[in-house]
């Protein structure tokens, strides 16, 4: 049980660094940053969290930072701020010391949060919203920050260091992953000690993941709108804390619990990636509520209308946007990034909404403070960063834009496999710029093929089975009349709306969706598969399932015990095993056209079916869904012979109907290696000698060759 001080121990002057709490055996510093406070005050808790034991004002304050040591505090004591200042919305300000505000820095949370209007600064419902002022202490409602100090022996533990050619992302949701998995134990699933469990990793290794992306783990706030309508804010893009865990994530509450399963992620070959949302804050816009950066500093944390500091900038869509200009607030992300990495071996980050972390005053910025600060970092320089290029303020679509060191998610990827395998017009050139890793975006200052994360679904969208298996989306279970998520989504339902026992809808779902794995496995950059795509998840035609924390959007594991599941598994394995061998499909360099490997056989060609190369009249025949990608390289240090060639030979069938193709010269001994039209695995066929091929409609065929020699 922590120690409980009280008012009579006099707190000291202590250190305004590092900013949160740092225990050292006798007693706790306490940092704090605030720029406009006039007091900021300490308030201790009893181990419940219902009754406030002591409060202390925190005796100094050093470039803007209100700091102090209290003698005789231990791990486990319950603590939160209160600050004083000038309440002027118009003037960006919104101090309320009647709101007890949790520390930006708390490594974890106890309690959560339970919803009244108490914990606006303002009167709720008041004529003069947020220029009333509320009397009413939150501090009950309030979940508390916990003094940790967790010891942790990691071993020899040590990031699996892919290499981004190499690299496979499985995005996931850490609790929708484990749900409903039988193998795990029913008291840890949803839990990160359901992560470590074999049933799951298992399942990764022999599918050839090598890393795992995690949607938000931080700390969340569930939305009252949400709550007030039975529903729950499941994907975890609004968080509390930058530096605590989401509490229901951990089975036992350990933060020690988060660190096993990243240990035996580790020991499995697997990196571990977290989603993180340093874009805005749960706070929302200026009638949102006073939890814990608002009541700090509103006007240095947020992002406010110049002409009007009353009104946040919202670039997020979220109601609020942080304000990565400010060196204190890059600081907190600068700290919370090196705090995941150092203390819980985090392999990399996905930014959420990129382009407003690089947002200036004049806009958005390759070159600003906080893409200098995490690029020159020597700790964050090393691991994995990946932005998503794109926000809704203005100027907000930046994809390619970001700078060298940093992946992106590609979003023109996504879209063109989607409407060229969906049968649309004038697409062939689209789909090759995407198969050679998008160098129209990324081909700059140095940048690889990698730099192109490409995926055909993600978290948000449909997924793989219901992108072919509906025309509209279908999300009346959020509450909103199917007004919400995006109502263009590039995808076809072959005859019927949602699941049919049609034969023949069901074949061609089948090969489009065997042939858009085998486009993003086998396209230059780095591929990113949507968990549960390999067995065919479905919510159901719903687009936007972020609200749906239930069977609608938690990973159906049954569905991979079926024939069907067990096939597309064993597809998906297929073509990640064909993509890590062969260096065709994992180029770390662009290719060009330019380099002659072999006499007349260079890096990458493009044919049309009937073997001819392709022309400026042919790249520009809109009813073109027929193509051919050749691409060839030379495997240097091969222990028996100084050099080899390998190729291999992608050909695509857009069409309705079953097409014939001719192979291009030299003529090849090709090997059929994956075709989408063949559910299950079969020994490579070699290709007949006249050299011709039929790809079926809807399909995709990888041709292979070894050893070549002209």
């Amino acid at each position: 049980m922590p120690h409980r001080p009280n008012n009579q121990v006099r707190m000291q002057a202590g250190l305004p660094y590092p900013l949160g709490v740092t225990v050292d055996g006798f007693g706790a510093n306490f940092a704090v940053f605030s720029a406009h406070a006039e007091k900021v005050e300490l308030c201790l808790f009893d181990p419940s969290g219902r009754r406030e034991i002591a409060r202390h004002a925190l005796p100094e304050c050093t470039d803007e930072v209100w700091h102090g040591y209290l003698p005789d505090v231990q791990p486990g004591q319950l603590y939160g701020y209160r600050a004083y200042g000038p309440y002027q919305p118009e003037h960006g300000h919104r101090f309320n010391p009647h709101k007890l505000l949790l520390d930006p820095y708390a490594r974890r949370l106890h309690g959560a949060l339970r919803w009244s209007d108490a914990l606006y600064g303002y009167k709720v419902g008041s004529a003069r919203t947020d220029l009333s002022f509320d009397r009413r202490d939150s501090a009950q409602y309030m979940p508390k920050g916990v003094i940790t100090d967790d010891a942790f022996h990691w071993g020899h533990d040590q990031s699996p260091g892919i290499s981004w050619d190499q690299t496979v992302i499985y995005e996931a949701h850490l609790r929708g992953l484990t749900m409903k998995a039988d193998g795990v134990a029913a008291h840890e699933r949803g839990t990160f000690a359901a992560l470590a469990d074999p049933y799951v990793i298992d399942h990764l290794v022999k599918l050839g993941i090598t890393s795992l992306e995690l949607l938000p783990v931080h700390a969340i706030l569930q939305d009252r709108r949400l709550a007030e309508k039975g529903l729950r804010n499941y994907w975890g893009y609004n968080t509390l804390s930058y530096f605590a865990p989401e509490p229901s994530y951990l089975s036992d509450g350990s933060l020690n619990e988060m660190r096993r399963a990243i240990r035996q992620l580790h020991l499995a070959g697997i990196e571990v990636i977290l989603d993180v949302v340093y874009n805005h804050t749960c706070e929302e816009g200026e009638l949102g509520p006073t939890l814990s950066f608002r009541g700090l500093d509103h006007a240095s944390y947020y992002r406010l209308l110049p002409d009007n500091q009353r009104h946040c900038i919202n670039d997020t869509g979220c109601g609020n946007t942080v304000n990565m200009s400010h060196p204190r607030v890059i600081q907190l992300v600068m700290d919370s990034l090196r705090y995941w990495v150092q203390e819980f071996h985090i392999d990399g980050f996905r930014f959420d909404l990129g382009v407003t972390l690089g947002r200036e005053a004049s806009g958005f910025d390759p070159g600003c403070g906080f893409f200098d600060a995490l690029r020159q970092d020597p700790v964050l320089a090393q691991v994995k960063l990946i932005a998503e290029p794109w926000d809704i303020g203005p100027g907000g679509y930046q994809i390619g834009n970001h700078p060298a060191g940093f992946a992106e998610w590609n979003g023109r990827f996504r879209d063109d496999v989607r409407r060229f395998w969906k049968g649309d017009a004038d697409m062939r050139g689209a789909i090759a710029a995407r198969l050679l890793g998008s160098a129209d975006l990324f081909a700059h200052h140095r940048r690889r093929p990698w730099a192109s994360v490409n995926f055909v679904t993600a978290h948000d969208g449909f997924t793989l089975n219901d992108l072919v298996s509906y025309n509209d989306k279908h999300n009346e279970a959020n509450g909103e009349d199917n007004r919400d998520g995006a109502n263009d989504n590039e995808s076809y339902n072959w005859g019927a709306e949602g699941p049919t026992d049609d034969p023949g809808i069901i074949a061609t779902r089948e090969k489009l969706r065997r042939s858009m794995l085998m486009t993003l496995f086998f396209s230059n950059g780095t591929p990113m598969l949507l968990g549960g795509d390999e067995f065919g998840r479905s919510q159901d035609g719903n687009n936007n399932a972020y609200c749906q924390d239930d069977e609608l959007s938690w990973m159906a594991w049954g569905l991979a015990e079926t024939d069907p599941g067990k096939s597309l598994i064993d597809f998906t394995r297929r073509c990640i095993a064909a993509r890590r061998a062969r260096p065709t499909l994992h180029a770390s360099r662009f290719y060009t056209g330019d380099l002659e490997v072999l006499p007349d056989l260079y890096d990458t060609s493009w044919f049309d079916e009937y073997g001819q190369p392709m022309t400026e009249e042919s790249w520009h025949y809109s009813e073109g869904r027929l193509l051919m990608l050749r691409r060839v390289a030379r495997i240097e240090g091969r222990r028996n012979a100084q050099s080899e060639v390998t190729a291999s030979l992608l050909l695509l069938n857009a069409h309705w109907e079953d097409r014939e193709f001719v192979l291009p010269e030299p003529v090849l001994d090709w090997q059929v290696l994956i075709d989408a039209a063949q559910k299950d695995d079969a020994p490579p066929a070699h290709v007949p000698g006249h050299n011709r091929i039929t790809v079926s409609a809807h399909s995709a065929v990888l041709l292979v060759a070894d050893d070549v020699v002209l």
